[in-house]
């Protein structure tokens, strides 16, 4: 049996930062990139990020995982379907391990770091993946700039809407939010600071039935009463579906979004997994959050070896 040090499944910005650095550990490393260089690879621009004044999401994160790869770790582009608890002996002794099963295989190694990310909840209606980085974006905060004295539209009742059109209003000309229901689930604070920003129009009982533009950019939206209304951008704002799933097969803790409880050490409550990025409890979502989180991860599991070899 090849006996990894670590697997990190995900190959967004904190899988990939947890790749590099376990890599400059020399730790054998196998990272699993289902998706190469995760979410931030829909992002349309990045200039948000320390060091780097403007970078495209997918440069950024092939980026990533170059310099992972440079460094040393491998690389297998398939999906994770499960993994397991094992025991493996180390130096005359059992010791836990884990089982990481992908199309290729089970490859075991001694610690684990999740970094699986989430998904953007979609509206999925037609003209979203054509318009999708042409005016369709999922993120206020990495591109609100880009709409500087426009027109916006941002969808959704809860939090992550009230919280976005506050980020807009910053920047845009008008904010409209086009709620389904009646009134918006969002607390009430951030509700109030909607209503009392002179930019921000809430429109209830609105739904979007279809994405418009010229073919290279988003011009307007089609509501389902037959309106069209014209915008610069639209931001789609309903959430987002952490993907937890494996680390709940291990045992790990989850809170009542799904997602991975960690220590500021990344450590989740089973001993050897470690988890870091958007996958996490981690209130602010950004990339440079999740790299630190994936750094942390690895020189943790590099402590917890050095302890478990040296025993």
């Amino acid at each position: 049996m090849n006996l990894l040090d670590i697997i990190i499944i995900g190959g967004g910005v904190s899988g990939a930062s947890s790749a590099m650095y376990a890599a400059r550990f020399n730790m054998k490393t196998l990272v699993f990139a289902e998706q190469p260089g995760g979410l931030i690879t829909t992002t349309h621009l990045v200039e948000n990020y320390p060091g780097i004044k403007s970078i495209s999401g997918p440069q950024m994160g092939m980026d990533f995982l170059q310099h992972a790869q440079d460094t040393g770790a491998e690389f297998k582009y398939e999906k994770v379907t499960d993994v397991k608890k094992t025991e493996v002996e180390l130096n005359g002794k059992k010791v836990p391990a884990f089982n990481v099963v992908s199309s290729s295989g089970t490859y075991t190694a001694l610690t684990v770091v999740i970094a699986t990310g989430t998904k953007h909840k979609h509206l999925h209606i037609e003209g979203e993946e054509k318009y999708k980085n042409k005016g369709v974006s999922y993120c206020a905060l990495c591109d609100a700039a880009f709409f500087k004295d426009k027109d916006v539209l941002v969808v959704g009742g809860g939090d992550t809407a009230a919280i976005d059109a506050n980020i807009l209003s910053k920047q845009c000309k008008t904010v409209k939010v086009l709620v389904r229901k009646d009134y918006m689930k969002a607390e009430p604070t951030n509700v109030d600071r909607l209503n009392n920003d002179p930019k921000v129009e809430i429109v209830f009982e609105t739904e979007v039935q279809e994405i418009l533009g010229d073919g290279e950019n988003m011009t307007a939206v089609l509501l389902k009463n037959g309106e069209e209304m014209k915008a610069d951008g639209l931001f789609v704002a309903i959430g987002w579906n952490t993907q937890s799933e494996l680390a709940q097969k291990l045992g790990v803790k989850l809170n009542a979004r799904n997602e991975v409880i960690i220590n500021r050490e990344a450590m989740t409550n089973v001993t050897g997994v470690f988890a870091a990025g958007d996958v996490t409890d981690a209130k602010f979502k950004q990339a440079i959050v999740g790299a630190a989180e994936g750094v942390y991860a690895s020189v943790e599991a590099f402590n917890y070896l050095e302890e478990l070899k040296n025993s």
